[in-house]
């Protein structure tokens, strides 16, 4: 065969050979790159290919250079080019990972099945619709994570979960091709047709039926909610809340964003053999990343570090974040998630772990409604959510201490099967993205010495906490089913008690007719019972803003005194104090999802000092809140600014009340 350079050197292929050539440089600027500008740099010369790309076909068309070698190399530079930006995204983004797999795997079976089908004389005709919709969504794709450097995790884990999902229909899709080519061998082209009409029909009528099981299984098992057992009944002791002598224990109340993030960095850094951390949400902001800084600073020393996190905020928070990937393969730390997200289990999505404490060793814990990110620790700019902790430092740690209450309460979720360890694999601990986030942890934990120094040094807690003669944990149960709401009877019990007052703060109020016929109980006799929440223009939680304005007037109608927080930031607050002697910090909300779905806790304390430290951190927020006198009617303390409900809020809410007011079950 004669030698023809026209059919390789061609301008349109030798603008191919120009975008293979293009790929090892980006690499090396987007794998070294630290700055924007960089990516910047980076994404110019993909910007490059892409034009070449685009102007390789136009040529060979407009001046007749179209060749058979530049039909081979063009999908090639092509197929090289998406892969290239696949493999450099997994520097930063580990799900990038999974997507590159995926690819290579598509990739590698259509080149394979492709050989042979053309060996055995079929002819695709071109790449199908599927296909081309597939390279667009992959594109797109890169394109954006390209363009936009900063997207957060959950952004770029989305996608890759789209481009995912595309690239595995369109895979099949191509597989059933080609079965349907083997089998037009066998068979004649009117039965293969009616088979691919009938084929789409029993997709369609799947993918509903299976939406709608879903939908039924995930909703039913939740509908009806479980009563309070007798053994419950019989097996609440009051008095065991109440003693007159003093214990082993302290406490004190953190009300303070920033002194709420350096106790817990205290506690870590003291601790000497364990730390314990349990948490609904955890980020990787600025006071996520402190955190995660200190757990392997201490598991550095030795410290044994367990963390455990709730399967949902896990999905959009942690899953694909190199930190944590990192801080999960550091010896001496495990971290385990509750119950994950299980599409093919819908009944179990529901049930979810609603608390957070603290324990370091056998020595100290903070419990309360803080979750670990900056909208509740640290002094950082920005929205804020308002919340309690307890701090408890026990001197000598006996059997029925709280701490040990709280430990054993733990190892019982803990070794739940519901539990599964996260990130501990050979596939993450060889992402290029989590061996950067190593370094960056280990940046982390010099700057946070650098940033607190001394501070986080030895500290005498029995002098910063209060003296306390009982400390009692109420939880609820910890299955992912419907629970007996076990907290909120508790709780109502005790209130049910009180002989001059009961003050509660609560975020949210979303009462069934049985919650609203206890709060009616506990306002019985002659003792006064505010209540605190958010007003509706206040309200951080839509469907909780939308559920208080619809059933205000049953809530009213029970004799609780309604305190409106209306000053602008959506508070988040789950205390109590009963008379001058219990008070009470935690996780539950007064709604039926605290009561009836997830794991809850509360703190009871029975200290006078204690007490009255809750009631005058509480009275400051009270201060700033509207007096509900009716329905649509309040009494406005002098210097407070009623909040107007913003227009937009008023059509969330009217949306809410139709579409989704049927699910405050759920809430």
């Amino acid at each position: 065969m004669k030698w023809d350079k026209r059919e390789y050197f061609s301008i349109p292929n030798l603008m191919g050979y120009f975008r293979i050539l293009l790929i090892p440089i980006y690499l090396i600027v987007y794998i070294r790159a630290d700055s924007v500008r960089d990516y910047q740099i980076a994404a110019g010369i993909m910007v490059l290919s892409f034009l070449s790309d685009f102007l390789d076909g136009k040529i060979a068309r407009r001046f007749n250079m179209v060749t058979e070698f530049g039909k081979i190399l063009d999908p090639i530079a092509d197929k090289m080019t998406q892969g290239t930006l696949a493999l450099s995204f997994t520097f930063r983004y580990p799900a990038m990972g999974v997507l590159l797999l995926l690819f290579l795997l598509k990739e590698t079976i259509m080149g394979i099945l492709g050989a042979y089908m053309m060996h055995k004389g079929y002819r695709m005709g071109g790449a199908k619709m599927h296909g081309k919709i597939c390279t667009a969504v992959l594109d797109l794709v890169m394109f954006l994570v390209l363009l936009l450097p900063n997207l957060p995790y959950l952004a770029v884990n989305l996608m890759v979960a789209v481009s995912v999902c595309v690239m595995a229909v369109s895979l099949c899709l191509y597989l059933r091709m080609y079965w349907n080519a083997w089998k037009q061998q066998k068979g004649s082209q009117e039965e293969i047709g009616a088979e691919k009409r009938r084929s789409r029909k029993m997709v369609i009528v799947i993918i509903a039926a299976v939406l709608v099981l879903f939908a039924l299984g995930a909703i039913l098992p939740f509908a009806r909610q479980p009563k309070v057992t007798e053994k419950t009944k019989k097996e609440l002791e009051v008095e065991r809340f109440y003693s007159d002598q003093p214990s082993g224990e302290r406490a004190k109340v953190i009300s303070d964003n920033g002194e709420a993030l350096e106790e817990r960095l205290r506690l870590i850094s003291q601790a000497e053999e364990e730390i314990i951390l349990s948490t609904f949400e955890f980020d990787s902001d600025t006071s996520g990343t402190q955190m995660i800084a200190a757990l392997a600073d201490a598991a550095a020393r030795g410290v044994k570090v367990r963390v455990l996190v709730d399967g949902f905020p896990y999905l959009t928070t942690m899953w694909g974040n190199p930190k944590f990937l990192a801080l999960a393969q550091t010896e001496n730390v495990e971290i385990r998630v509750y119950n994950p997200v299980r599409p093919w289990k819908p009944w179990g999505i529901m049930g979810r772990l609603h608390d957070k404490y603290l324990i370091a060793d056998r020595t100290a814990y903070i419990l309360g409604g803080r979750n670990t990110f900056d909208f509740f620790l640290g002094d950082q700019k920005g929205y804020k959510n308002y919340d309690w902790d307890m701090l408890v430092y026990t001197k000598e740690a006996s059997g029925d201490s709280s701490l040990e209450q709280v430990r054993s309460y733990f190892e019982s979720v803990w070794k739940m099967p519901e539990c599964k360890t996260f990130g501990k694999s050979r596939f993450w601990k060889q992402n290029p993205s989590v061996k950067k986030a190593e370094g960056e942890i280990a940046d982390a934990v010099k700057t946070l010495k650098e940033a607190y120094g001394d501070e986080l040094g030895k500290i005498d807690y029995e002098s910063i906490t209060l003296p306390v003669n009982q400390i009692q944990l109420i939880s609820n149960p910890t299955h992912i089913l419907a629970k007996e709401p076990v907290v909120f009877y508790t709780i109502t019990e005790l209130m049910k008690q009180a002989k001059e007052e009961v003050v509660f703060h609560t975020p949210y109020v979303i009462c069934d007719d049985w919650m609203l016929e206890r709060l009616k109980e506990v306002c019985e006799g002659d003792k006064d019972v505010k209540m605190m929440t958010n007003s509706v223009a206040n309200n951080g939680n839509p469907f909780g803003a939308m559920d208080y304005q619809k059933n205000k007037e049953k809530i009213c109608d029970t004799g609780v005194e309604i305190l409106e927080y209306d000053k602008g930031v959506s508070y988040h607050g789950k205390c109590f104090t009963i008379d001058d002697r219990l008070a009470a910090i935690g996780s539950f909300n007064w709604d039926m999802r605290s009561a009836y779905l997830d794991t809850e806790l509360m703190l009871v304390v029975d200290s006078r000092e204690v007490n009255e430290q809750l009631r005058d951190e509480m009275k400051k927020y009270e201060q700033h809140a509207l007096k509900v006198t009716g329905k649509d009617t309040y009494e406005v303390p002098e210097g407070v600014e009623r909040q107007e409900l913003s227009a937009k809020k008023k059509f969330r809410i009217a949306v809410l009340k139709t579409v989704a007011g049927w699910a405050r079950f759920l809430m």
